[in-house]
């Protein structure tokens, strides 16, 4: 896992800007990068070029809403987060194959919530959310997972569904996992591991 495969689109969003080298690669290598318009004024500033800024406007500079008017989506709807705007900007423009960097790594409460949202995002998208620290894979049904010997693996159900799991130290079967940190500081036993449910199940692989 340590070589992500190049994903053609990438959201930037407005949690802390990676300084890992799997998740700035992804910035470096997108074919199509979309800011949440709360993280275009850091990007900008640091020499980047989005493609789109999305979200209700609040947020980015008036310098900066001017400069970029041509690729700025401005969407005021106050039932779903800029995030969210973001990814469904992205899915109405044929782009489903989606990685997003900078969901997490400041306020507790929107990390929580943005990695919720991808159990959310994987019924229209191929997504994955890239951290600093791993990566998380939301998924449904049988899923195998490229891996190593010992990389740490963490398990969040969001829904009462049973898990089952295969080639990983503590092996699950048919268990309803009833709190979040049941499912965490799990261990891969080789290259691959597979999580079984029929629910939806977000999936977190540590570097290294």
């Amino acid at each position: 896992m340590e070589n992500l495969p190049a994903v053609p689109t990438v959201i930037l969003a407005n949690g802390r800007f990676p300084d890992h080298a799997l998740p700035l690669s992804l910035i470096e290598e997108a074919d199509y990068l979309v800011c949440t318009d709360g993280a275009a004024n850091d990007f900008i500033a640091r020499g980047g070029k989005p493609d789109a800024i999305v979200g209700d406007c609040d947020s980015i500079s008036a310098e900066n809403k001017l400069l970029y008017a041509h690729i700025l989506h401005s969407n005021a709807d106050q039932e779903s987060n800029d995030l969210t705007k973001s990814v469904q900007f992205c899915i109405q423009n044929g782009r489903r194959e989606i990685a997003i960097v900078g969901g997490t790594g400041y306020r507790e409460d929107h990390t929580l919530g943005n990695i919720s949202l991808l159990a959310d995002y994987m019924e229209e998208a191929t997504v994955m959310m890239v951290t600093n620290y791993g990566v998380f894979t939301p998924m449904r049904g049988t899923v195998e997972f490229s891996s190593h010997r010992g990389q740490q693996v963490s398990l969040f159900p969001i829904d009462p569904a049973a898990v089952t799991t295969h080639n990983l130290k503590y092996p699950l079967t048919k268990r309803i996992l009833t709190n979040w940190w049941q499912g965490t500081l799990n261990e891969s036993l080789g290259d691959r591991f597979t999580v079984e449910s029929s629910g939806r199940v977000i999936v977190f692989r540590v570097y290294g």
